[in-house]
């Protein structure tokens, strides 16, 4: 049984975030209305993707996340 990932509201704008899976090898989740993001995470097969979706998951929920507002 495959377990499912809770994500919070953005830590910025309060939006929604996504997985965003890049080329097959890393993973971040994205603010699909300010674009804040967590760090990507690095995977080589299925075991590790649910690791990474699962740390960057985590990331975002404790609201450590990189946001282009002015200032930073």
């Amino acid at each position: 049984m495959e377990d499912t990932i809770e994500l919070e509201e953005c830590p910025i704008c309060r939006g929604a975030g996504m997985l965003m899976h890049e080329g097959g090898w890393s993973v971040q989740v994205e603010c699909v209305d300010c674009s804040a993001h967590t760090v990507y995470v690095e995977y080589e097969d299925d075991d590790e993707k649910r690791e990474a979706e699962r740390a960057v998951a985590h990331l975002w929920n404790i609201g450590k996340v990189i946001s282009s507002e002015r200032g930073e």
